[in-house]
């Protein structure tokens, strides 16, 4: 009954984002950008962000109008990240979401001004005039930009471009997936918890359970890159094998890999269970939707 609850609940927010991404990316940026803006960042992808925002914002009861910006902010931080990744001078593919990629489809100068665009436009949607408190407003800014930035996604994947046919120990592994993808999974739900007034131990309970969902995440990403056709991920599969790129399974092997992000997933449940939070069921459900996903 739980899940069932949790999956009406998780489509409402989903609806919910989609209406305010719809509303805030705009149709009418000069020269066709707002276009790309929309084609890259609208009706696709799993949102798991969003939801992890959303989900801990309630668990602590946080002011609403600020996590759908939040959640709205970081969908597009991530979406901006995939429209530069998928470009030829990065990871070169033409595939995203089961369409043709944004630099495919527009051409390579406005997939990249698009990216730029969105980029921009999260921090603007995190500082509207009103409605959310100008502290908070900095607040979300400063985690948003810092799991963005030099020290989180950014970073993380000028090591994976660096690493290719590298060979890397689990350990410097682990570091470059906890920036590239790890810190923003984090970061959506230390969002969601600075909409509210988490006690200290709230914040570090959620933050490790941030921490271990991030990387779980991409723990089944490599999975899924080598075991899924690119019909059933909307993206190339196989894609990191062919590029010469140490993942999970490179490194630990199936087998482990999968061990490992079964390992995670109870390390975010202990996480919850640790925080004294009463009501942690969606953040619980979200960790089973990410290490259970096909795609």
């Amino acid at each position: 009954m739980k899940r069932a609850e949790f999956e009406s609940w998780a489509r409402d927010e989903v609806d919910a984002v989609e209406s305010a991404l719809e509303a805030w990316v705009p149709v009418d940026a000069p020269a066709g950008l707002g276009l790309a803006m929309r084609y890259g960042v609208l009706d696709g992808g799993k949102r798991v962000r969003p939801l992890l925002v959303l989900a801990a914002a309630q668990t602590v009861g946080g002011l609403h109008e600020a996590a759908l910006r939040a959640a709205c902010a970081v969908e597009l931080i991530h979406a901006y990240s995939l429209v530069h990744d998928d470009m030829p001078c990065m990871d070169n593919d033409v595939l995203r979401r089961g369409k043709p990629t944004v630099h495919v489809q527009f051409g390579e100068a406005q997939a990249m001004l698009a990216g730029d665009a969105m980029q921009a436009l999260a921090f603007e949607i995190l500082t509207p005039d009103e409605g959310v408190p100008p502290a908070l407003q900095a607040r979300l800014c400063s985690l948003l930009a810092r799991a963005a930035g030099h020290a989180g996604m950014a970073g993380g994947q000028a090591i994976d471009l660096a690493s290719i046919g590298v060979p890397l120990d689990e350990h410097r592994l682990r570091d470059m997936h906890h920036r590239k993808t790890g810190a923003l999974l984090q970061a959506s739900v230390l969002m969601g918890a600075a909409c509210g007034s988490p006690s200290a131990t709230e914040w570090a309970a959620l933050a490790a359970y941030g921490d271990a969902l991030g990387l779980a995440f991409q723990v089944v990403d490599d999975i899924l890159d080598v075991t899924q056709a690119s019909e059933t991920l909307g993206k190339t599969a196989g894609k990191d094998y062919d590029n010469n790129k140490p993942t999970y399974v490179t490194v630990l092997g199936l087998d482990a890999a999968r061990r490992h992000a079964a390992d995670l997933r109870d390390k975010a449940r202990a996480a919850l269970a640790s925080s004294g939070l009463a009501d942690a069921a969606w953040l619980s459900l979200l960790a089973d939707k990410v290490v259970e996903r096909d795609n």
